[in-house]
Order: structure tokens, then sequence, then C-alpha cells
């Protein structure tokens, strides 16, 4: 799940949103505080008519002499917040948001730091976007701009509820960090790391599948010699591209396997781009089935010779690759199954010491969730890279998977953190018991582990997920996952399955 790089609907949500959580009628905002619980202090802007920021200066004495004491600093600070301009489809984009499951959670979460007097939410969207339309209709589309038509008598923002927001992620983070800090890391095989180049065939095919209305784009990574017939798909996270893991597609295909990856239409980087635009709303929660089925189409056309009939490919055992929501939907392939219990008793707990961002999206997929498994008996190996599955699943049905999943989290991830959602899971699940294993990264985070098109050296995890995938699928090739070897200098890679398993005990 790429859940937050150029999100700027987002960016605009977090600094307006929670202020739009009020009915319409009420007059228009007046002050804006920010509650400082270190200084023990308030500051207070008076929003008035002001049009800019020498005139928030101006209602203020205090903020006179403080901008007079920093010759000026303070005035140009103030211009770069509250002028900054809103990003110029915003008003379109909330437009097609108003109502989506995506949208409700950010706005939830972003109401937890903004509070307004005795005014009840409205988690539509509906009154920030007719607060976005005022402002727009103004003539002053900035922040200011947005402040001034929010209705309300006074807005605080709690800084110590952001301060406690910090200090929960710190604590999703802390327990992988001792890990990896404790445990020794795997040895790096120098010859695993030798620069690639030329050893493959890229090539772009399209397919159609009955449950989408367009073909589905697949970009195909297949060896130039010495295939060994066996097939891997990687699927993406959200807001991804075939490309910002195609590195880890040329690696494998150096190595003899022929990689499919396929673009998910419903929540690609095509559909951030028209999101942004505002011609298509946030992905729905059906996109969580989809997906997975688009690799179980995918996979039935390869077998059936509608789809890349030229090639001699085994389709009765096949691995599948996956980051953020890509690793989910992989899991979704080996088994797992979907439940809503968890994220029922859940997701109206703002305050759940175990909340994190992709909360957001996974609580987003709630009236879905039991419509959700896409079980592939034909997946026999999975590597999920920082997958969201925290809220989704039944730990219980972990002994009924068809595939061994490796689990892979970055120590530094912010987005989804490794506490939650790796160490926990697997505590939960007796990973150990019935084969599968975690492997933490240092100083990993949700977006450097990633694995881009055309690199020189080899992906941090390109090994590992080789390594994987030939003990699982029993195929003979330079590197096994218990044979070692395939460590990284500069995010050190660690199996911490066991003592992950014994943590908490």
């Amino acid at each position: 799940m790429m859940f937050f790089r150029s999100r700027l609907w987002l960016f605009a949500i977090s600094f307006g949103a929670g202020l739009g959580l009020f009915p319409s009628s009420a007059p228009a905002l007046e002050r804006l505080v920010f509650d400082l619980p270190v200084l023990e202090s308030q500051i207070d802007f008076e929003l008035g008519a002001a049009q800019s920021a020498g005139d928030l200066i101006d209602a203020n004495p205090d903020f006179v002499e403080l901008d007079r004491a920093t010759d000026g600093a303070f005035e140009r600070l103030l211009n770069q917040v509250f002028n900054a301009p809103l990003p110029a489809q915003i008003e379109k984009v909330i437009e097609k948001s108003v109502g989506q499951p995506l949208l409700e959670q950010a706005l939830i979460a972003v109401s937890k730091l903004v509070q307004v007097e005795g005014l009840p939410q409205d988690t539509s969207g509906r009154m920030l976007l007719e607060a976005l339309s005022r402002a727009s209709k103004s003539g002053q589309p900035t922040v200011l701009g947005l402040l001034r038509q929010i209705p309300g008598q006074a807005a605080s923002i709690n800084l110590s509820k952001l301060a406690s927001y910090v200090s929960r992620l710190q604590r999703n983070q802390l327990a992988a960090n001792l890990l990896v800090e404790k445990e020794a890391s795997v040895q790096i095989k120098t010859g695993l790391r030798m620069p690639l180049s030329g050893l493959w065939l890229s090539q772009q095919v399209d397919f159609q599948a009955s449950h989408r209305s367009k073909p589905i784009r697949v970009v195909v990574i297949e060896p130039k010699s010495r295939s060994n017939g066996r097939l891997v798909v990687i699927s993406h996270g959200l807001w991804e591209s075939p490309r910002d893991l195609q590195g880890w597609a040329e690696y494998l295909s150096a190595n003899g396997y022929t990689v499919l990856l396929p673009e998910h239409q419903g929540s690609d980087a095509d559909q951030q781009k028209a999101m942004l635009a505002g011609d298509q709303p946030p992905p729905g929660p059906q996109e969580l089935r989809l997906r997975a089925m688009d690799v179980t189409a995918m996979l039935s056309a390869v077998e059936s010779g509608g789809l890349l009939s030229r090639l001699s490919l085994n389709t009765d055992e096949v691995a599948v690759v996956g980051h953020s929501w890509g690793a989910t939907t992989a899991i979704q392939l080996a088994g797992a199954r979907s439940t809503d219990v968890k994220l029922s008793a859940r997701c109206h707990n703002q305050d759940d010491p175990e909340r994190n961002i992709s909360w957001i999206l996974q609580c987003s997929w709630l009236s879905k969730m039991n419509e959700s498994s896409v079980e592939d008996s034909r997946v026999k190996a999975v590597v999920a890279v920082s997958p969201p599955l925290r809220l989704l699943f039944d730990p219980r049905r972990t002994s009924v998977l068809t595939a061994k999943v490796l689990l892979v989290s970055g120590t530094r991830d912010w987005v989804v953190p490794p506490v939650p959602e790796a160490l926990v899971p697997m505590r939960d699940s007796g990973a150990l018991e019935f084969g599968h294993r975690l492997v933490l990264a240092q100083d990993g985070g949700h977006f450097n582990l990633m694995a881009p098109a055309n690199q020189l050296q080899p992906a941090t995890l390109a090994p590992l997920i080789l390594a994987w995938i030939n003990e699982q699928l029993a195929n003979p090739g330079v590197v096994t996952f218990s044979g070692g070897g395939w460590g990284d200098a500069v995010h050190p890679l660690v199996d911490v399955t066991d003592a992950a398993l014994n943590l908490y005990r």
C-alpha cells in the first residue's frame, strides 16, 4: 500500500477537514487556537476578516512584538502556512469523495486533532466541500481562505493529541527495533549482490477479465535464456504501478523465473491521477476482492493458453509477491479468511493502542470484508512486504493456508508499523508451527524497501525473495531461505520468527 506519497487530497484534508466536520448553518469561524501542552499555553489567531498573515499579526499585540523581534521571520512563516494555495483540483476531488469510506475514515482520524465547540460532526465530507466552494468563490483559494469559510466560532487544534500519536507510533516500532538489535542479521553472499544487466525481456500485454470493465494491463518480465518454467506474480500497493516493484521482477527473471505484474486498475497510479483530477472517487471497499480476482483471472488465462501461450509455464505451483495492499492481496490468495469481527470492534476507537495510519485504509474496507475472501490453491509461496493485516484476517485459519508465507516488515515503517501489523499477527497465528516466517529490515520504511525498475544494484529484498521462492517451490537455485546469504548491508535483514513468537510470553 503506497499510502501517503503525493497524497495532495489528504494534505488538504489534514489541515482543513477536521475543521469542516460541522453544519454550514453556523456562523463563520472567528478564532483558531493551537494548544501547546509543553509550554502550557495557547496561540490564538483572530481570523475575522483577515486576508493575509499581516492581518493576523496586527490583530494580536503579542504577535506584533514577536514579528518585530524576529525581524519579520514570524510573518514570513505565517505566510507560508496560511497563504499556501489549496491544490487546484481539491474541490473536484472532495466532491467525488463525499460519502466514500476512505474519505470518511480520514475525516474521523483528523477530527481527533481538531475540535469545534458544541457542533456535531459530519464525516461525509459534504460540509468540507461547501467550505471549499465558498473559498473558491470568494477569490481566496488558500488555507486561510478555507479557514475563513469554515462554520463555527472557534476551532482548537490539540497538539498534545498529535504528540500522543507520535508516541504511539514509537511504541509500535520499539519492539521491532529491539529485536533486530538483539538478534543476528543474515550474512551477505557477495554473488547475490552483483549488478544485473540485460538478462531479461520486458513487454506489456492486456487481457480481459469478466470482473473488470477494461482490459487488465500486465507487465511481463521473462528470462532471455534458461527459463525454469516457474511463474511469479507481483502485486503493487495502493496508487503504485508495476514499475515501482519491477526491480524484484528483473532479479527473479535473471534467475529463471517469468514474472507477471498486473495493474490493479481500481487502485493503481492511473486511478490516483484520475482521483486527484476530480474524475474518480477514492478506491472503494470492493477493490479488496477485485484485486485478488485480478490475479486469479490472470493465472487462469495463462493456464488456458489465453495469455502467454507461447511460453510453457507451470501454473500448478505459483509464487505471489506483494507490497503494502499488494501484500494483503497475496495473503488473501494464500487462503487467509477475511472477517469483519476485529474491524467492527476496533475501528471506532481512535485511542486504540495499536492504531496506525494503515487502519484508515483497513477500516474503509469494513462493509465488504465478509465478501472479500479469494483463495487460489495454485498459490504455493507468498512474500508479503509491509501488508496492512491486523484487523482483516482470522488468525485461526493459518493452519489451512495453501501457501507458505514470508512476512517482511521495516523497523521504521510509520505507515504499517511492525509491532501491530507483523509481530503481533505472527504471534497470534502460531506461524512458526506452520512454517511461516517473519523477517525485519533494520531501518526499513514503508517506501525504501520497494524496487523500482532498471536499477544497477539488486534491490534490498531481491535475494531474500528469490531465496524464499526457491525453497518453497523446491526449485534448485543459487540461494535458499534456510541456506542464508540473502542479507543486506544497507538494511540488515533479521529472521525474528522465533523471537517474535516468544516476545510477549
